[in-house]
């Protein structure tokens, strides 16, 4: 399967991982059916996944998505875009990010995405890979709230790949305190975590 990155073979380029390997425990616990990510909003035919990744696929950046075995509508969605998966039974965003970089080694830096955050504009992903340019970590805020897409820089790497569990990134931002890029709203955090939200939209 190939997908954007191919076009810019042998230049330095950043990517998008979409990280859509959760269990969406909370969603089902919540009255939710299914995994969330399959899940649409009222009035849109395409579900909370496809929309996030054709946000991300308008940014014009190559994406990689990590999702897992026992979800093969994001499987096929990726496969119909044209975008590669890493499928891992993840136990962690920790586990996905680490995942998605490994499977990436070409990248020069990478904006870690979740994929149940539809609204962030492509041009949210454009404006945070052009701070890499100049830093090793950089993300979006909105009044003082911090939000997706993240960047890491390849400097990273052997950290990003290192990482385990549900932390993610936070000790790594930590130690690499992020240059903040400021949103135009507060799309920049708002995701679908339950049945509730999905009559919401920005």
């Amino acid at each position: 399967m190939s997908d954007s990155s191919q076009q810019t073979k042998g230049l330095a380029v950043i990517g998008i991982i979409l990280l859509a390997a959760g269990s969406a425990s909370r969603f089902r616990a919540a009255g939710g059916q299914g995994n969330k990510l399959n899940a649409s909003l009222p009035g849109n035919a395409s579900s909370i996944f496809a929309m996030t990744l054709q946000q991300a696929l308008n940014s014009g950046l190559p994406v990689h998505v990590v999702t897992r075995p026992d979800n093969p509508q994001v499987q096929a969605e990726c496969a119909q875009a044209g975008v590669t998966t890493t499928l891992i039974d993840s136990a962690g965003s920790g586990d996905s990010i680490a995942a998605g970089v490994q499977a990436t080694p070409h990248w020069s830096g990478w904006l870690v995405h979740l994929a149940d955050m539809p609204f962030v504009p492509a041009a949210l992903f454009l404006r945070v890979s052009q701070a890499l340019q100049k830093t090793c970590t950089a993300r979006p805020y909105w009044q003082e709230q911090p939000g997706h897409p993240v960047g890491f820089s390849s400097m990273l790497r052997d950290e990003l790949m290192a990482l385990r569990g549900d932390a993610g990134a936070r000790e790594l931002l930590e130690r690499y305190p992020a240059l903040a890029i400021a949103a135009d709203g507060p799309a920049t955090f708002v995701d679908i975590d339950l049945p509730t939200q999905l009559g919401g939209a920005l």
